[in-house]
């Protein structure tokens, strides 16, 4: 018998959650876009991480493409790549080395499903996991990304 109040109760409050989903509308109400559903629209890609790497000296971007049309500025070696410290306002670069070239991958024609990255400088190590950044490349920006 105690099995029985305590469904009823479920059913009640089942019940008076529906009714006031069906008397606001809530139901037809679609939830506001995120961040992660924006950048997959705008740019055709979906950041995967953001972690310190090489002991905390480089900060390692990597993003996938879900649209090669719209991700193509990030691949585009002419549009230049930064993140900038949200809490300090300093910008580091993609470290551009003599023999290597620059630390990031560019490609004339992105592929669907594959994993891009991007090496950014942490000189000083100022950016620390837990951080808040921006990642800038040409006109795209990814926004309040946190290190992991």
């Amino acid at each position: 018998m105690n099995a029985q109040p305590g469904r009823a109760r479920a059913v009640l409050v089942g019940l008076a959650l529906a009714l006031t989903v069906f008397q606001t509308g809530c139901a037809t109400l679609r939830p506001a876009p995120t961040r992660e559903t924006l950048t997959q629209k705008q740019w055709g890609i979906e950041v995967t991480s953001l972690r310190l790497s090489a002991n905390g000296h480089m900060l390692d971007f990597r993003y996938r493409v879900l649209d090669p049309a719209k991700a193509a500025a990030l691949g585009d070696r002419r549009n230049k790549a930064c993140l900038i410290d949200q809490a300090t306002g300093i910008m580091m670069n993609v470290p551009n080395t003599p023999k290597i070239g620059p630390l990031r991958q560019t490609a004339t024609q992105m592929e669907a499903g594959k994993v891009y990255f991007m090496l950014f400088a942490n000189s000083g190590r100022l950016v620390k996991a837990g951080s808040r950044v921006t990642v800038a490349i040409g006109d795209f920006r990814a926004e309040n990304l946190t290190v992991e």
